[in-house]
């Protein structure tokens, strides 16, 4: 017997004797849905600043690099961002700005990274059920960059990224045009992670939470099959039962769902997150 379920299980189709348990408890643990577009952004940007916090707190911030992006829910067209120049530690829901599809920062006062708007347009522009996107220099994602190589299934969380994330095979590196940045939304296509060449990761999620989480679970995926392939060749998980590890651990609310620690803990140890 074979159910599917978008939401909880990413689109894929899988054995319900096996996974039917996980629905009901996975649907206790989401938030309500917000009432009013205003709830909604309130939540975005609280998500988003918590986000950035926790690249913060894990060392995945690097002096002015990096940015997380979340979609206004009512002006689809733009998207809020953290301001250029500002430490991802020192971030606060209140410092955050909202950017057109110009690039033009139409609420906040803060300047914007010209990376940021380059990458984060073309793809909130071709996907429209992505609300946020993740990039940082962080330490393994930008070394695994260099190797030229997809990660492969060899473990668990690994198997979240089977056949759901792409290399983007681009020279030129640094990214700072339009046309750059489509060529990234392209490559991407619908998966929900790039490994950017002699540069980094980028992660994209239907909830800011996810797309944080993914990218902090690709980032330790990295240093894993850094340290495997250290000691010998890796066993490698076989590719249906990755999918079907991907199809549970992989889905958009099990993303979800593994960052609300994180966001917990930050939001307990720094309030002014929130402000």
């Amino acid at each position: 017997m074979q159910f599917q379920d978008p939401i909880l299980t990413g689109g894929q189709a899988v054995d319900s004797a096996k996974h039917d348990a996980f629905a009901p408890i996975l649907a206790r643990l989401m938030p309500p849905k917000a009432k009013t577009l205003a709830e909604e952004r309130r939540r975005r940007k609280e998500a988003l600043a918590c986000g950035l916090r926790i690249f913060a707190a894990l060392g995945l911030a690097e002096g002015i690099a990096g940015h997380i992006t979340a979609r206004d829910p009512e002006f689809s067209d733009t998207f809020w961002v953290n301001p250029f120049g500002m430490g991802f530690d020192r971030v606060r829901t209140s410092d955050l700005v909202r950017v057109d599809a110009r690039g033009v920062v139409v609420e906040g006062g803060g300047p914007v990274n010209v990376s940021a708007f380059a990458i984060h347009a073309q793809i909130h522009a071709a996907r429209p059920e992505v609300v946020a996107a993740a990039h940082a220099h962080s330490i393994y994602g930008k070394a695994w960059s260099a190797v030229g190589r997809l990660l492969d299934p060899i473990t668990q969380d690994a198997c979240a990224f089977f056949e759901d994330h792409v290399f983007f095979d681009d020279t030129k590196v640094l990214i700072t045009e339009a046309s750059e940045g489509v060529a990234l939304a392209r490559a991407l296509g619908p998966c929900k992670a790039a490994i950017l060449r002699n540069h980094g990761l980028i992660t994209v999620g239907e909830s800011v939470d996810e797309a944080v989480w993914w990218f902090v679970l690709m980032e330790r995926c990295c240093q894993t099959q850094f340290l495997a392939e250290s000691v010998s060749s890796p066993l490698q998980i076989d590719p249906d039962n990755a999918r079907a590890t991907r199809a549970v651990n992989g889905s958009p609310t099990v993303g979800w769902l593994q960052c609300q620690p994180l966001r917990d803990r930050i939001v307990r140890e720094q309030p002014d997150c929130l402000d």
